[in-house]
């Protein structure tokens, strides 16, 4: 049986318009899409290629949070 897994993601618009999407617990895991479901479809594809790795797999087996949140820090 699969695992299911809660994963952090963060979702940024850029200057272009496009939809940048990274997951941060996988060291260079991100994509981009001209939509949020675009990059949301994209993202899962680059979290499975990461998921190939040995290093990847053990980080996830190990990651197990109680919350997460996000908060956005203004600095001036």
């Amino acid at each position: 049986m699969k695992r299911i897994c809660q994963l952090p993601i963060l979702i940024e618009k850029d200057e272009d318009g496009f939809y940048v999407v990274e997951c941060p617990i996988f060291s260079g895991c991100y994509t981009q899409g001209k939509t949020i479901d675009e990059a949301l479809k994209n993202i899962r594809e680059v979290i499975k290629l990461c998921l190939e790795e040995e290093e990847n797999r053990r980080v996830l087996k190990d990651f197990h949070p109680q919350e997460l949140s996000f908060h956005t820090l203004i600095y001036a």
